[in-house]
């Protein structure tokens, strides 16, 4: 054999060779992330004997696996011998969770939703008993009302308020009102009692109301946005005037709010239990 025959007999076995290596690779990285995968939604510590009883995987593999991934500290070995998620993937949550911007999600989001487009959209978090304003897309169609970013409303009277207050047990709500604010209008909720009967409704539909609690002639409708732990981290709306709010458009448009906030809050990480 020639020297160029050598060389390619050489460069051949050192692709197969690579080749080899990475489709040994894959399965065990796909087993990684399953044992990660179980690890971190237990709600106790597994043993070594228990992941590979779960998972159904060969005990020769699955000892150098989590050896590994314990030396690399994907996991943690406890002093009686269980496994938790180990620091290394606490750097990557962090990681994640650091890139995340919700108001260019919530932009980037409504550039590709022309159907919203008539419809003016904000986007708030809530701070104590109000609701600040962080992104807002006016529509052109006047509401008497114009939003600002920067805005703070008191967040029992606002949709998005409403949403994110449902979220809270009975005693962090009367920890949270025992002053209630003075009302904006004659339709606002006048106390506690209201306040909780409305967002009993708003469990019970999956979105919000606001109607003419802010503004008397305009409707909000608001849908919480999740992040990955499945917390209410903001609020979306949408406004329109109250005239041509029938039933059935508010009942259409509060389920398309559901939709966009749950679309949102897979970005930002948020897997429901369905999943």
């Amino acid at each position: 054999m020639g020297q160029r025959g050598q060389v390619c007999q050489g460069k051949c076995m050192a692709e197969d060779q690579q080749s080899s290596q990475i489709s040994d690779t894959v399965p065990a990285l796909r087993r990684a992330v399953r044992i990660l995968d179980l690890v971190a939604g237990s709600p106790r510590d597994l043993t070594a004997a228990e992941l590979t009883r779960f998972l159904d995987l060969p005990k020769s593999s699955a000892h150098g696996l989590l050896a590994v991934m314990t030396e690399l500290d994907l996991l943690a070995r406890s002093a009686d011998g269980t496994l938790r998620i180990g620091p290394h993937s606490l750097r990557w949550a962090n990681g994640f969770l650091s890139h995340l911007d919700i108001v260019s999600t919530f932009n980037d989001h409504l550039a590709q939703r022309h159907d919203l487009d008539p419809y003016t959209v904000t986007l708030t978090v809530r701070e104590g008993g109000e609701v600040v304003y962080i992104g807002c897309r006016n529509s052109a169609q006047p509401l008497g009302h114009t939003f600002r970013i920067g805005m703070r409303l008191p967040a029992p009277f606002t949709a998005t308020g409403k949403i994110l207050l449902s979220d809270l047990g009975p005693g962090e709500l009367r920890m949270l009102f025992s002053q209630f604010p003075q009302p904006l209008t004659s339709r606002s909720v006048a106390g506690l009692s209201q306040l909780e009967e409305e967002l009993a409704l708003t469990r019970a539909r999956g979105y919000s109301i606001d109607d003419g609690q802010i503004r008397e002639g305009m409707l909000c409708i608001g849908a919480a946005i999740r992040d990955y732990s499945g917390a209410a981290s903001a609020g979306i709306a949408i406004s329109l005037i109250r005239s041509e709010a029938s039933d059935e458009k508010i009942a259409y448009l509060g389920e398309e709010l559901r939709t966009t906030a749950n679309a949102l809050s897979e970005k930002l990480g948020y897997r429901s239990q369905k999943d």
